[in-house]
């Protein structure tokens, strides 16, 4: 279906890791060379650690826990798995503002919007990219952001931590941030589903385009 525009797809199951990067590489490219439309891509990996272009060797403490893949996404080490919500947004930057700094700070936004529609206080955090919430022990990530852009089109994105299970982030330095732990929607409480989620985010995207419209409108 269509969700402002931009074609919206929910996979059902665990989709392998390899299987998404081909599609969105492929999409990204027809985006790009043959009017493609854009895509907001939510689904679900099967347990897996994925390394981004700062990754540091060290930051992978189990390496035989999980599959291990590179990525083409910034960041450094980052866990995909179960009850997690990942969502891959291809954009046209062409079209809605060169401005790759403006477009990772409103997709931080539009998660943190939806994150608000579930009842979540979240927020980010300076010189500390991703999604953030306060608890008891202090702060606490819940959602990791990743991007690549290619000629101006958007890969990768977001995933938030609805229920998975946070013992699979032990085996890597979450985003190279040691000090800081992981958080889920159900460790703070929240009953929410993934479909409650996805529907979170379609109410919050709006926002999040009007965003990289002022922005396009600037340059």
């Amino acid at each position: 279906m269509e969700n402002n525009g931009i074609e919206w797809r929910v996979s059902g199951g665990l989709v392998p890791y390899p299987q998404a990067l081909a599609e969105m590489e492929a999409r990204a490219a027809a985006i790009r060379n043959e009017g493609a439309g854009e895509l907001a891509w939510m689904l679900e990996h099967p347990p897996l650690y994925t390394a981004g272009t700062s990754a540091a060797v060290d930051e992978l403490l189990v390496p035989d826990r999980f599959p291990v893949f590179r990525s083409g996404r910034g960041g450094r080490y980052t866990y995909h798995g179960p009850g997690q919500r990942v969502g891959y947004i291809l954009l046209d930057l062409e079209r809605r503002g060169r401005d790759v700094r403006t477009y990772v700070h409103a997709l931080e936004g539009w998660v943190i919007a939806a994150l608000a529609r579930l009842g979540v206080a979240a927020h980010p955090a300076d010189g500390r990219i991703g999604i953030w919430v306060d608890t008891p022990g202090g702060e606490a990530k819940i959602g990791a952001i990743g991007v690549r852009v290619r000629r101006w089109v958007t890969l990768h994105g977001f995933a938030i931590n609805v229920a998975p299970d946070l013992s699979h982030f032990g085996g890597i330095v979450p985003c190279g941030l040691a000090e800081y732990p992981v958080t889920s929607l159900a460790a703070l409480g929240v009953a929410a589903t993934l479909d409650d989620v996805d529907a979170a985010l379609v109410a919050a995207m709006p926002d999040f385009l009007h965003a990289l419209c002022r922005s396009a409108e600037k340059a």
